[in-house]
């Protein structure tokens, strides 16, 4: 038995016009058809799709279901019409990019990607909370470390690698700690993001240690982090690419060189079973063709 997609169509504007008046107002045919087509469906399937009374029009348990289908069989066939259109389109339209909330070194990359795509408009939201993408209406989302949701699909652009600095001032009032567990001598700036974030994860070869460390300053913001160390406040774990040019400039020293930080992932990410769209493609192969990432810079000799 073939489906009758005329029919599905109607009974899927019945259900989100409220009403067969509603429906036929939007398909622009009679109320009467309307209603006899949705009456064939339930006779076809031998199932009441819509429970009717004189002012009320709802949905039974297998209406809902049916109906649920019916949205997802109708995004299915809007996004093939699109995968076929958009192969002869170019990059245009408004893209939605969420993004970390201290994600300055991003701004001359899309600045960049702009310039390239003229026809795209970008719209970029900071922010260190949960972003659902498809509740949201966002298209990619750049996130750092591991993904928790299973329902992306991740496109990898390398690691972050962070680095254990201090200012001179500081490490010459306090002195460099000379080994890990050292540091819980120290005043240790906290960037308050992850389930532990007053342990301290170091790796040297295959040894592996774990400080508790503690502080008088926790904060969220990683500019604020910045600040404090070079202000001489203590030891902190910054980005690489945060830090970089202070070491070269002498404003910061590297503590514990001899031991790393674990790098963290950084991905691009956008909702599963979505056909891409040439924008969202561009901005993800722009990124993943990136000779020199800002977020792995060359690391201080």
């Amino acid at each position: 038995m073939s489906p009758d997609f005329n029919a599905l169509h109607v009974f899927a504007k019945v259900v989100q016009s409220g009403s067969f008046t509603g429906a036929a107002r939007v398909l622009e045919m009679p109320k009467s058809t309307v209603s006899q087509r949705v009456s064939e469906l339930e006779k076809r399937l031998g199932i009441r799709l819509l429970q009717r009374t004189t002012r009320t029009l709802s949905l039974t348990d297998a209406g809902r279901l049916y109906y649920e289908r019916c949205v997802r069989i109708f995004a299915d066939v809007e996004d093939a019409d699109r995968a076929v259109t958009d192969l002869q389109e170019t990059p245009r339209g408004l893209l939605r990019v969420t993004v970390p909330a201290s994600s300055q070194f991003l701004g001359p990359v899309l600045a960049d990607f702009l310039g390239r795509h003229g026809g795209v408009q970008l719209d970029v939201v900071c922010t260190d909370r949960f972003v659902d993408l498809v509740e949201e209406s966002f298209d990619v989302a750049i996130r750092a470390g591991a993904l928790s949701d299973s329902t992306l699909i991740a496109r990898n652009l390398g690691m972050i690698r962070f680095l254990l600095v201090a200012s001179p001032r500081y490490l010459k009032k306090r002195g460099h700690p000379r080994s890990p567990d050292g540091l819980a001598k120290h005043n240790c700036l906290i960037f308050r993001v992850g389930p532990h974030p007053r342990v301290w994860r170091l790796t040297q070869g295959d040894e592996t240690r774990e400080v508790n460390v503690t502080s008088a300053l926790s904060v969220n913001d990683l500019d604020m982090l910045h600040d404090g160390v070079i202000g001489g406040l203590g030891v902190a774990m910054l980005p690489a690419h945060l830090c970089v040019d202070d070491l070269r400039a002498g404003r910061l020293e590297q503590v514990l060189p001899d031991w790393e930080v674990p790098a963290v992932p950084i991905q691009a990410v956008y909702p599963s079973g979505r056909h891409l769209s040439p924008k969202v493609k561009a901005l993800l192969d722009y990124l993943q063709r990136m000779k020199q990432s800002p977020w792995s810079p060359i690391p201080h000799p």
